[in-house]
């Protein structure tokens, strides 16, 4: 096992660890499968959804003479369906974002874009022009919206939208779309991605001399599995947040010492540390996403 990389192998990691906006490790969960629904919440409509060109946005939405501009949309080959959902007046619709960012999350979906109040651009034109569903017109200060994708493991490709809306009368709606892609298709921020590269699993730590690991039981078994290909390399990223009243030097030998151990919890697991490369960035790399914070490990699996 190494714990130095090449500098290109380390830019090259860096790149896509930063560039990465969520967890494109995919969980057993299958994508074929519509999110659960928010507990606190009613169904109110099914739509079918069969289209050769379906309006998929992954940038805010304008409407200039009637028509609808976004910097980045598709339409695309899709078949799926659209639930409608009306939030408990006990619940919130941001209760109903978490859950499905935190189903999105554990499934292994990329996040493509998203969005919050007037940044989304006019709720009437999400509700009545691109979801044509005219119940969803609200406040443009109380809307948000998010579209995921996830590339399946015989090579599909799913898109997942959630607009939630606060309407004039504070009634609260959630609006998700759950689409499979057909081959051949550009979808923005999917297309592109490695498929080589699966990651990151985010792996928060706690602890100084033995450490506590938070991490699914399906990440294990699917690092494991991955692990299990010919040629595979695991690699570790080691992440520390540098504490008021610690230098720099510490933070970092706080990674190392979790990481190290992480890569002793794997080897026990079956990813042998021929197969495992550390690399410890502490707090050094800065991640915006609110998903990717604190003191954590991030594993990713590279492949032939």
């Amino acid at each position: 096992m190494s714990n130095t990389l090449p500098k290109s192998v380390v830019f090259r990691f860096l790149a896509v660890v930063l560039l990465s906006t969520g967890s494109a490790f995919a969980s057993a969960s299958l994508p074929e499968t519509l999110p659960e629904a928010f507990a606190q919440s009613t169904l109110e409509t099914t739509a079918s959804i069969e289209s050769s060109g379906h309006l998929v946005l992954f940038s805010p939405v304008r409407e200039i003479n009637n028509e609808i501009r976004s910097e980045s949309m598709a339409r695309l080959p899709v078949s799926g369906e659209g639930q409608l959902y009306q939030i408990a007046r006990d619940s919130s619709r941001r209760e109903a974002r978490e859950h499905y960012l935190g189903l999105l999350r554990d499934r292994g979906a990329k996040i493509l874009f998203d969005c919050s109040g007037i940044r989304c651009g006019r709720s009437n034109v999400w509700a009545n022009q691109v979801f044509s569903q005219s119940v969803l017109y609200g406040r443009d200060a109380t809307q948000d919206y998010l579209v995921a994708g996830q590339v399946a493991d015989d090579g599909s490709r799913w898109l997942t939208s959630v607009y939630t809306v606060t309407r004039g009368n504070l009634r609260e709606y959630v609006w998700v779309e759950h689409l499979k892609v057909a081959a051949g298709a550009t979808v923005p921020g999917l297309g592109s991605v490695n498929n080589r590269i699966v990651g990151p699993v985010v792996v928060p730590w706690q602890g100084g001399v033995t450490y506590r690991f938070d991490w699914q039981a399906t990440d294990r078994r699917r690092i494991n599995d991955l692990a299990r290909t010919e040629g595979a390399r695991v690699v570790l990223v080691g992440y520390s947040e540098l504490a008021a009243d610690e230098s720099f030097s510490d933070a970092m030998g706080r990674a190392r010492k979790a990481t190290e151990s992480l890569s002793e919890v794997l080897a026990k697991t079956g990813v042998s540390r021929q197969q495992q490369e550390l690399l410890i960035v502490g707090p050094s790399v800065l991640v915006t996403d609110p998903a990717r914070q604190g003191d954590r490990v991030e594993v990713m699996v590279i492949t032939r």
